[in-house]
């Protein structure tokens, strides 16, 4: 068995997963009194969002706990069906709920999960868990080579060192390593990364990052990089997606988005990232202006879901849900979903 080849450099700009008008509903557990209503209550989980993954490309997709973010994600690897919309794979509809179809769309679209240490099971070795991962996928060759591969290209060296490992005797950085390898023994088009980073200490962040763009220009992959760090998206991805209550409110070039953000929630998260240059307990005026907590998914506010946190809110905003405005001279494709850019474009 050997580690997945790497895939020609042409085509390097082709559309391998899309979503479009993707959309997941959770339904909630009645309670006594609502026994006799008609009306099903649901978490909107993720509403109406649209999404392209292009190989070698890397799209960041942004936004606060409880945005949404995490659900797309398993959304695009069928971990969880979606309520509405379509996904497809080089254009052909995704519906692999279970079985074989289930195992044919894992091969193709790998997803790397938030905490590496519940990721891996914690009673086998490394090279299990890797030696599990080529056989389900039957990845075809030498063993023992396919297994110093996958480690040496996630930069595990020497190989022998780390096969005999459990998930405890490693760092944080290197158990993630191992989960990437492992989705890498599938021979994947698309990684999924869901805070891949989230877990890990600062010192050793950036080096995952950089193992991910590494891949991203040797392999051709597709990336989607999950994150509510807003300063790392700005670092690593080409196009940038903002979530918001299960919405998608701002997207475009990784540049445009990150330096000059338009919808008032990107500011507010770039606002509240680290800054070196900031002076101390110094705030933007409209971080300083926007209040108050997330809304409720079961019951989210009317319009604009950012509504009663936006410093701009006007009386349009509580009634009517903003659509997509172009931003700027749109060579990057940035684009708002909010009513300041309503005449933008005209």
């Amino acid at each position: 068995m050997v580690a997945p080849t790497e895939p020609a450099a042409s085509g390097t700009t082709d559309v391998v997963l899309e979503a479009v008008g993707l959309t997941k509903h959770f339904p909630v557990r009645r309670r006594a009194a609502e026994l006799l209503s008609r009306r099903r209550r649901a978490v909107r989980a993720v509403d109406d969002v649209d999404l392209v993954l292009r190989r070698g490309r890397v799209t960041a997709m942004v936004g606060e706990s409880g945005s949404g973010k995490s659900t797309v994600a398993r959304l695009l690897s069928q971990l969880v069906h979606q309520t509405a919309g379509r996904i497809t794979l080089h254009d052909e509809v995704v519906d692999a709920r279970r079985g074989r179809r289930f195992r044919a769309h894992c091969r193709r679209v790998q997803l790397v999960f938030q905490d590496p240490f519940a990721s891996l099971n914690p009673i086998h070795t490394v090279r299990y868990h890797l030696t599990r991962a080529l056989r389900i996928h039957h990845r075809d060759g030498d063993l023992t080579q396919g297994l110093h591969d996958l480690l040496t290209r996630v930069s595990l060296t020497p190989p022998e060192q780390f096969l005999a490992k459990y998930p405890h005797e490693l760092s944080g950085g290197q158990r993630q390593r191992v989960a990437i390898a492992r989705a890498l023994a599938a021979g994947p088009e698309v990684l999924l990364a869901d805070e891949p980073v989230s877990m890990l200490d600062v010192s050793i962040r950036l080096g995952v990052l950089n193992l991910l763009r590494d891949l991203r220009d040797r392999l051709h992959l597709a990336i989607l990089y999950i994150t509510h760090d807003i300063a790392s998206a700005r670092y690593f991805a080409d196009e940038v997606l903002v979530m918001y209550a299960g919405q998608v409110v701002e997207g475009g070039d990784g540049e445009a988005v990150t330096q000059r953000a338009a919808h008032p929630y990107t500011r507010l998260l770039i606002a509240s990232a680290p800054d070196p240059d900031r002076i101390a307990g110094e705030q933007t005026e409209d971080a300083a202006q926007a209040g108050g907590e997330p809304p409720s998914l079961i019951d989210p506010p009317a319009g604009c879901r950012f509504h009663p946190r936006c410093p701009h809110a006007m009386a349009r905003c509580s009634t009517e849900a903003p659509p997509s405005f172009a931003v700027g001279d749109n060579g990057s494709g940035h684009w708002a979903a909010c009513w300041l850019y309503a005449g933008a474009g005209s």
